[in-house]
């Protein structure tokens, strides 16, 4: 008789075994503990950086992340992903026809971040399958999240191509690019992934206030990359000393003038929402306002006085503006890169309305938001025929308000 997986059972033997278990050797002791409930051939694809394939996560000498490579956008596996939801149980009618076992495609999921998807066997489609099928899944991510930080392996199997040096130091400082709680989610987009230099990113919760900030430091190589890599160091090491969104964005300016000496700049939105109240705080360093979306339409631009962008020779203390939020409310933070992306044959650009009605449409279709910034940039993508000529960075965050409304 199988085991059930909860309790004390197989999830409990797999964590037990998952102590030792290194990055490398998860595929097999999940096949070998998932195996004991009925559950077989147990392959884990992960999402490449870009969210377009999903790469098998195999062990073995002839194991390779491109073997049989999977579009997000087109295979039953892609759609799991997609709805966050499992596909199945399915079998053709040949596999049928040889009593081969049903297939199920199941999410993984670490919060709201979408890790990649489980490919599971099983000849029992029984009434529980599913609620056992979305355990293995959910821990399968948690030993992912919990080794990946000192695995290579990740990092190649995320990855389709090789990555800059700016992009590979910047990358490494960026929180993952969906995160949610019982009152907001919060999700990441930027692209060119591999050749990223100046756009960047960042979230935090630091009890029940949510920090977010968008940077977009001056050019497009190693400097600008390392640029925006010490704003988002000096944000951190000042959100962390607990001081004020003023006090921080000049720690920043201090900062970089420190290393380029006024030849470098950066610009920033940094803010803070609080999650109890809905109040949120905020200074611009020179960066385009970020846009509120309410009821399914952007209702306003939080616009203030212009202040310089941190690096110049010219310090300038920001003023710190506030606004209540209402349940529900979207912040839409940017870079230039989105609504200034440019079709290369008509020269038509992005623009603000598409931007903003893109999100709005597929909020109305009940999409996630990471799902929906993930096609954003498939969108924005396609819009510059595949060559971007700016980094596009986008920060969406929604608040809830009270957990009724929770979304992912």
């Amino acid at each position: 008789m199988a085991r059930r997986i909860g309790g004390g059972g197989v999830l409990g033997e797999l964590l037990a075994a998952s102590h030792l278990c290194d990055f490398d050797h998860i595929p097999t002791l999940v096949a070998r503990h998932a195996a004991a409930e009925n559950l077989l051939d147990v392959r884990i694809s992960l999402a490449d950086r870009q969210q377009h394939v999903l790469r098998l996560f195999g062990e073995g000498p002839d194991w390779s992340p491109d073997e049989g490579q999977l579009d997000i956008d087109t295979t039953l596996a892609g759609l799991a992903f997609r709805e966050i939801d499992i596909v199945g149980p399915y079998r053709t009618t040949a596999e049928a026809a040889a009593g081969e076992p049903y297939r199920y495609w199941v999410p993984m999921l670490d919060g709201t971040e979408r890790m990649g998807v489980l490919e599971v066997r099983s000849p029992y489609p029984s009434a529980d399958i599913k609620e056992r099928l979305t355990a293995l899944a959910t821990l399968v991510a948690l030993l992912i999240v919990s080794k990946r930080s000192h695995s290579d392996t990740y990092a190649r199997v995320t990855r389709t191509r090789r990555m800059s040096l700016a992009a590979e130091v910047q990358w490494q400082l960026l929180p993952p690019l969906a995160f949610g709680n019982d009152r907001a989610v919060v999700a990441a987009a930027l692209e060119p992934a591999y050749e990223v230099g100046g756009d960047a990113f960042s979230y935090a919760l630091s009890g029940r206030t949510l920090y977010l900030s968008i940077f977009d430091a001056m050019g497009h190589d190693t400097s600008a990359g390392l640029t925006a890599s010490i704003a988002i160091a000096s944000l951190r090491s000042g959100r962390r000393s607990g001081i004020g969104l003023a006090e921080i964005s000049m720690r920043i300016q201090d900062d970089v003038v420190a290393q380029f000496d006024g030849e470098r700049y950066v610009t920033g939105i940094l803010s803070h929402i609080d999650l109890d109240t809905g109040e949120l705080t905020w200074v611009n360093r020179g960066h385009p306002p970020p846009m509120l979306l309410r009821g399914g339409r952007w209702v306003d631009t939080l616009e203030t006085e212009p202040t310089l962008p941190m690096g110049l020779r010219l310090p300038e203390r920001p003023k710190v503006h506030r606004r209540r939020l209402q349940p529900g409310d979207r912040l839409l933070y940017y870079t230039d890169g989105i609504p200034e992306a440019r079709d290369p044959k008509s020269g038509e650009l992005f623009g603000m309305e598409r931007f903003a009605s893109f999100v709005i449409r597929h909020e109305a279709d009940g999409l996630s938001a990471p799902e929906t910034l993930r096609r954003l940039m498939k969108d924005i993508m396609r819009h510059q025929k595949g060559r971007l000529q700016d980094d596009a960075a986008v920060l969406l965050a929604e608040w809830h308000g009270d957990t009724s409304r929770m979304t992912f």
